[in-house]
């Protein structure tokens, strides 16, 4: 059988808390993520352009960098990176394979009481693919939570804890301070991890964890000036950290909410020289001003037929943040197309983002846990007010229709229907404003 099909049907073993079954593989490889430093990611929102901005100043300071993120925009591949390249079909093929066998291996000998899950699965052949492409260091943001993520295997020497919101309440706990418990639980002995939350009840959860386990935490916003420029989708910045001070530049990222980040990047980099992976003042530079992550605050062009802006927030915070870009950026408000997951508060994030909008298009993510278009339709509409709510199940259908009330549209609510969408726009001949994603 196809092993990436395999792969795919590991999907219905859903989430299974606990980092057993990731370590007896990692044993039965040999342990590959002991052949590089890693650097783990965890967060509820901003993970994802930490790891991006990370990423591309340590590639700008030489270093050869293996990337793992999740979840994908459009193809499964997008999630392992070396040097910021995705891994190839025939790699990727290559590497299920041989974590397929393994894992046949050890349910067969009773290792294992049942098949990995799918993360699981895709977090071996991250580490595998990693050994094999001989990276100087990885990064890997973590998948849900952190205390019994499956990156979580890895014992890295550094860190980065972004912002904290209500996700995943089923899992991780449904307060604040329990689900920084559970992010805190990707703190080891002796590594430095780098905080860009600021709500004194959750960095004293990181603190404290720190403070038992013997590792520093590095407040990012403690002991710095900035000093922004903003002008709709560019952000000029300066910093000077307790560390270095650097030079203006325009940041790659759009939105203000990317300041936070990119003081947490900066912050995480500066740590790194002490973990014997230095990078110059001006890789930093050129990292965050090349930095490139589609998908957010990224606005694509289609021929004659408008531009989409794209942004995969798919909880209420980041539905809050995309909202205030909204009101900065397009006082007027746009037509929104929307389309959610049956496990994400759909409710929360519509209520963030109705004042921002003219018109809303619900629509229907291709993937069995999306809420159907006329469900998402009927729960909006019970949320009052008088914006426009029509329904078009098929998501590109569901842009054009929005293209009807304005040139520019907005396509968020989950990270699937952006990748969707993206994917057609781009196969369309779509061109991407500069500055944006």
């Amino acid at each position: 059988m196809d092993p990436l099909r395999v792969l795919a049907s590991l999907q219905r073993f859903g989430i299974k808390p606990g980092l057993a079954t990731i370590r007896r593989m990692m044993a039965s490889m040999g342990d590959p993520a002991s052949s590089f430093p890693s650097i783990i990611v965890a967060g509820t929102n901003g993970k994802g352009s930490v790891v991006a901005m990370t990423d591309a100043a340590l590639r700008a300071a030489g270093y050869r960098v293996g990337r793992y993120t999740s979840p994908h925009l459009r193809t499964l591949a997008e999630r392992f990176a070396v040097n910021g390249t995705p891994i190839t079909e025939q790699d990727l093929g290559q590497e299920a394979a041989e974590v397929q066998a393994r894992v046949d291996a050890l349910v067969a000998d009773g290792t294992l009481a049942q098949p990995a899950t799918f993360f699981e699965a895709t977090t071996a052949i991250a580490l595998s693919w990693f050994r094999r492409r001989s990276v100087d260091v990885a990064l890997l943001e973590v998948g849900l939570g952190g205390r019994f993520d499956a990156t979580n295997v890895v014992t890295p020497v550094a860190g980065a804890i972004t912002a904290i919101g209500l996700e995943h309440q089923e899992h991780l706990g449904d307060t604040l301070e329990l689900i920084a418990a559970e992010k805190a639980g990707v703190i080891k002995p002796g590594m430095v991890v780098v905080t860009t939350e600021t709500r004194p009840e959750l960095v004293a959860v990181f603190a404290e964890t720190c403070r038992l386990r013997g590792a520093r935490l590095v407040r990012a916003a403690e002991g710095i000036e900035t000093v922004v420029h903003r002008d709709r989708f560019t952000t000029e910045f300066r910093l000077t950290t307790p560390r270095q001070a650097y030079p203006s530049f325009r940041l790659g990222l759009a939105g203000a909410h990317q300041v936070s980040n990119a003081i947490g990047a900066v912050r995480l980099l500066e740590e790194l020289a002490d973990v014997g992976l230095p990078v110059a003042t001006d890789a930093v530079v050129r990292g965050l001003t090349g930095v490139e992550w589609p998908g957010r605050l990224d606005v694509v062009r289609v021929d004659t037929q408008g531009a989409i802006l794209f942004d995969a927030a798919h909880n209420p915070a980041a539905a809050a943040t995309l909202a205030a870009f909204l009101r900065e950026t397009y006082p007027k408000g746009l037509p929104l197309v929307i389309g959610a997951m049956r496990d994400k508060d759909a409710d929360g994030m519509a209520r963030a983002l109705l004042p921002c909008a003219t018109h809303i298009v619900c629509t229907t993510p291709k993937t069995p846990r999306a809420v159907p278009a006329h469900e998402l339709a009927t729960r909006i509409q019970r949320l009052g007010g008088a914006t426009p709510v029509t329904i078009e199940p098929n998501p590109w259908q569901a842009v054009t229709a929005a293209w009807r009330h304005a040139d520019t549209v907005c396509v968020t609510g989950s990270i699937f229907l952006v990748g969707q969408a993206l994917a057609t726009a781009e196969a369309r001949g779509g061109t991407r404003r500069q500055g944006s994603g």
